[in-house]
């Protein structure tokens, strides 16, 4: 069984373990940037785990327009409570625990907290090979991304609040 949590400051090396097995390193978070995310984003950073394992993660901030801009991911601020846009700044699955559905649970706990906070949606950019994964999720693809993250190119997916133009 699979269950989902806030992350926890103990969590750190399982996290940047993960981090770096989904992402390049141009393009992983950095120690610092995920010990100023768990110090500031805890309430939107959520852990999935098994029997104390940790399977993977997502976490992002909220912001304040529809598109992910690349200083977000070298400077974020605590969150507001209610409204903005809930960004994904993060999702990686460990390979041990891949093909099981954990990147569509913590999607969907993601739009929840979306739902209960009052966002207006979630936007996250990924790479040309995941947007059709995104867009079964219900994300619409907006095209390519201002983002030069790690030197690739990035798409900007959108997911509104169901009631939202």
């Amino acid at each position: 069984m699979i269950t989902l949590r806030n992350v926890q400051p103990t969590d750190l090396e399982q996290l940047l373990f993960i981090e770096n097995e989904g992402f390049a390193i141009e393009e992983a978070a950095t120690k610092e940037a995920f010990i100023e995310r768990i110090q500031l984003i805890a309430d939107t950073f959520i852990i999935a785990e098994r029997e104390g394992e940790i399977l993977g993660y997502i976490n992002g901030p909220i912001i304040n327009q529809p598109y992910i801009t690349d200083d977000l991911f070298k400077e974020i601020k605590e969150n507001p409570k209610r409204g903005g846009y809930q960004s994904i700044l993060g999702l990686a699955v460990s390979r041990r625990a891949r093909g099981q559905g954990i990147a569509k649970v913590l999607m969907e706990k993601m739009e929840e907290l979306g739902e209960e906070n009052n966002r207006e949606g979630i936007t996250l950019t990924c790479k040309e090979e995941l947007v059709s994964f995104y867009e079964k999720l219900g994300f619409v693809n907006h095209g390519l991304s201002e983002s030069k993250h790690g030197g690739v190119s990035w798409y900007n997916l959108v997911k509104l609040r169901a009631g939202e133009n």
